[in-house]
């Protein structure tokens, strides 16, 4: 593969800035989310399991031993991102994150934090503590889970926030210099491509510095799992993933860091669809797409190219 003469993604972005490799370490710190607890909704987003993406058991150790073992996993680098990823990690009081994010930055391989939420749990006081960190020169990431531009499948899949709330926060966050990364899912429920590339377009007007490209991953213990063993959902096939997804890079302005273009989940948590189990195989398929189409940016005529090592 060659997908960093392809997509400006985010490995060669580090690359660049640091001049060795830098990997993210995941941790888990032990948060809630309101759309689970009450304070916002209950149950969750329709496709939520988090036991898909992260370790619960994790949460019984300190930050510094997290570190610790998800770096002895990662041992091809030497310099490391804290991502916090597991649930909504700014969803607590803000002396508790400052605690929580000052253990991980105090180790002296952590070169920077990525914080993944919600857009409706960011007030100013940790837009202020985030800009503290950046402002001591680490690298800071807001991650916001957006999935899609369109109200009418957020509530669908009980997102609990509008499209209009994303563009208030990351409007915010933005004039204050933070970098911000949307996540977006492809294969949502009622969506097709022409839907997934609305959303591309109404995240670039907005303004963003990252995105995450995401599979829709069927989880056990999620409410789509039901519909799907009841046969009214299906995962999206990878000829449709590849298509949709390359073209949205495809329509992605050279500048914009692709943090993730797919992604990948285990079964018995996963169930559908099982291309997603092995973790290059939508990487291999949107590799060969934009050697064929184009590469990202083409279809904006701004195509991505490669800076000169």
């Amino acid at each position: 593969m060659q997908l960093q003469k392809l997509v400006n993604m985010f490995g060669g972005y580090l690359l660049r800035r640091y001049g060795q490799k830098v990997h993210k370490l995941t941790l888990h710190g032990g948060f809630s989310c309101p759309n689970r607890d009450g304070t916002i909704g209950r149950g969750g987003c329709t496709f939520c399991n988090v036991a898909s993406f992260a370790d619960e058991a994790q949460q019984h150790h300190s930050i510094a031993e997290q570190l610790a073992h998800q770096a002895h996993l990662v041992n091809r680098a030497k310099r490391y991102l804290a991502y916090f990823q597991a649930y909504t990690s700014t969803f607590a009081e803000v002396q508790v994150l400052r605690s929580m994010y000052q253990q991980a930055v105090s180790q002296a391989s952590i070169v920077g934090l990525c914080v993944g939420t919600r857009p409706d749990c960011v007030p100013q006081a940790v837009v202020d503590l985030l800009c503290e960190y950046k402002d001591q020169g680490y690298e800071v990431w807001l991650e916001l889970g957006l999935q899609t531009a369109h109200d009418k499948t957020l509530h669908r899949i009980n997102r609990g926030h509008d499209f209009a709330c994303y563009q208030r926060t990351t409007r915010i966050a933005r004039e204050r210099g933070l970098k911000v990364c949307a996540h977006l899912i492809v294969g949502l429920p009622g969506e097709g491509q022409a839907e997934c590339l609305q959303t591309m377009e109404r995240v670039v007007e907005t303004g963003v510095d990252g995105i995450k490209l995401h599979p829709l991953h069927i989880v056990k213990g999620s409410t789509m799992a039901k519909a799907w063993e009841a046969g009214r959902l299906n995962g999206i096939e990878l000829d449709d993933y590849t298509l949709t997804a390359g073209e949205m890079i495809r329509h992605t302005p050279p500048e914009v860091i692709y943090h993730r273009i797919s992604a990948s989940a285990r079964r018995p948590t996963l169930l559908a669809p099982l291309w997603c189990e092995n973790r290059w195989t939508g990487m291999v398929e949107l590799d060969k797409y934009l050697n064929e189409h184009g590469v990202q940016g083409s279809a904006l005529a701004r195509p991505w190219i490669p800076p000169v090592a």
